[in-house]
């Protein structure tokens, strides 16, 4: 058999993976790689820093249900991408991250560029690899994808060192990835699943809590099956919202701190909570000792050990979202239940109590004349892209009301850091969105401060031909920051004020993109208009209400009904 060099076999079995696209930055220690990508019929896209690059490679995944796969070089360029890492890792996005290493001879000798990659992100990766010899390579790569896209999803790096990539090394053929201390649960015990029926359909406050898991199991048609057949109300948390349509008539938006008012109550005095895909986190629940305490809990998890971790619950079940809705939707054709769209007389008392709650509370804010708010841009953001974009957002106060006030109906288009909060996350998320999907409109609704700690990426966008618009509610201020100072330190601003921000109409410019800005309510809607039918990476900055705050907010320590209201 032909002997080919570790890089021309890394490129093999990238293909052999069904890679079309990687993102990344190279370096010395991975230039042999690069030269064999000069010829592969993979695109790579260079971007301008390497957090950029795992950022972008998240997002691709997000939005395809595919594996996202990010290349950086070794010493400093690894440990750029660990933010981006960890923001995957958080989230449960299957990546794999390629970084080059020194030299094994040269491992553990302070080499130049060399850092311990592997010990770094050893908390904030699924798995992790060092491929000490050339022998090891394929087999390795081809475990982390297994292991990134099964199971609950996850980032895998490997660790690349200069001379295992040099090497020469025999193509071994592929085989069905066999590890007996890894195996996932993916079918339900069809005991808890009866369990779990049983349960739902002797309840008469149910809620239906939903979380990422549904999307990453593409389990929304089961879910949506499910809730519409015996009209359960349905509440998603930020990484769930897209799992049942955002605009369906027993949606109650997101729930738990900025969630909406109709959530936050129902889950609290709901007697039976079904958690599916989702995992307690202390955004959600608030005090705990206060969270559905009236209610008996069902958890659909494929991660064993998410359940009970933060919220003792009564009927757990182990396996994929997808595999356990089907056969909860299974068990209930196999009895006398109404069929989806005859279950109105279900649940009325119920449902009543929440669309009152609807309609006393809703999402709201207060117009004040030709003041821009920051919710209106988001209404008209949705309005004009018929909710069919696929978003992405910085974080802070503009993710917030990105998950507010556009109703994301469909699962994969909203694109946001959920669990790490990664500031500077939204600009490459939309470049490796919009590269995945380049005839749909990608937005990145962004504030003034978080928008700055990757604008670098402006250049990758104009490079490769990849049109996002970019929708910056400037109020002046790092927001959500500046809100908790406002509400809990007596309105003292200590380094929230942003009065240096750069003219981002110069700078979109000064990049080769397009900059438009808008000061009054008026001017909103024919920026947005204008941005969408331009073909050019298009920075809208609105200039909206400075001290304009994200409400509903549950304070911290404070139970979810404790909401501070408009």
């Amino acid at each position: 058999m032909k002997k080919i060099t570790g890089s021309q076999a890394i490129v093999k079995c990238l293909q052999e993976e069904g890679i079309k696209t990687l993102f990344g930055f190279p370096g010395g220690a991975v230039l042999d790689l690069y030269d064999q990508l000069y010829d592969a019929d993979i695109q790579h896209v260079l971007v301008r820093h390497e957090q950029g690059a795992v950022h972008a490679a998240d997002a691709y995944a997000r939005v395809t249900g595919e594996v996202g796969v990010a290349l950086l070089t070794s010493g400093p360029g690894a440990t750029n991408g660990v933010t981006g890492i960890a923001t995957a890792y958080m989230d449960s996005i299957p990546i794999v991250i390629l970084t080059g290493q020194v030299p094994t001879p040269l491992i553990g000798n302070d080499a130049f560029q060399e850092v311990d990659i592997v010990g770094i992100t050893r908390p904030c990766t699924k798995h992790n690899y060092l491929v000490k010899t050339s022998a090891d390579l394929v087999p390795t790569i081809r475990e982390a994808f297994h292991i990134a896209r099964s199971g609950r999803p996850g980032p895998v790096l490997i660790d690349l060192p200069k001379d295992v990539v040099a090497g020469m090394i025999s193509y071994p053929e592929k085989k069905p990835i066999r590890m007996p201390n890894y195996q996932p649960t993916y079918e339900p015990h069809i005991g808890q699943i009866a369990k779990a029926c049983k349960a739902i359909l002797a309840s008469s406050r149910p809620v239906l809590y939903v979380g990422g898991g549904v999307i990453l199991a593409d389990a929304h048609t089961e879910l949506i099956e499910l809730a519409t057949r015996l009209n359960i109300p349905v509440t998603m948390t930020l990484m769930g919202l897209g799992a049942f349509p955002g605009s369906h008539g027993l949606s109650m938006g997101m729930l738990g701190m900025h969630g909406t008012y109709a959530a936050n109550m129902a889950v609290a005095d709901c007697d039976l909570l079904i958690a599916v895909g989702a995992r307690f986190d202390d955004r959600v629940t608030g005090r705990l000792d206060a969270f559905a305490r009236n209610a008996e809990i069902i958890h659909i998890d494929i991660d064993p050990t998410s359940i009970s971790k933060n919220v003792k619950v009564n009927i757990p079940i182990v396996a994929d979202c997808k595999y356990a809705l089907t056969a909860i939707n299974n068990w209930l054709n196999s009895e006398t239940i109404p069929k989806p769209g005859d279950a109105s007389a279900r649940h009325q008392d119920w449902l009543a109590t929440i669309n009152q709650w609807k309609t006393d509370h809703p999402l709201s804010y207060k117009d004040e004349g030709d003041i821009i708010k920051p919710q209106y841009v988001v209404e008209k953001l949705d309005e004009l892209t018929q909710g069919e974009a696929i978003i992405t957002t910085e974080v802070g106060q503009n993710q917030m009301w990105a998950a507010q006030f556009y109703k994301f109906n469909k699962p994969r288009r909203f694109v946001t850091s959920g669990g790490l909060g990664t500031m500077g996350f939204g600009l490459p998320a939309a470049i490796g969105a919009k590269i995945a999907f380049p005839d749909r409109h990608v937005i990145d609704i962004a504030g003034d401060g978080s928008i700055q700690m990757n604008i670098q990426e402006l250049a990758t966008a104009r490079q490769y031909k990849c049109p996002v618009k970019i929708a910056i509610l400037n109020n002046g201020y790092l927001g959500m920051v500046r809100q908790w100072q406002e509400l809990f330190y007596d309105k003292r601003y200590s380094s929230t004020i942003m009065d240096t921000a750069p003219d981002f109409v110069e700078l979109a410019r000064a990049f080769g993109a397009v900059g438009l800005r808008a000061v009054r309510k008026s001017e909103v809607v024919p920026v947005i208009k204008e941005a969408l039918a331009t073909d050019n990476v298009v920075i809208m900055d609105f200039k909206v209400a400075k001290e304009e705050g994200v409400y509903p907010m549950v304070p911290a320590g404070k139970a979810t009904t404790e909401m501070l209201l408009v």
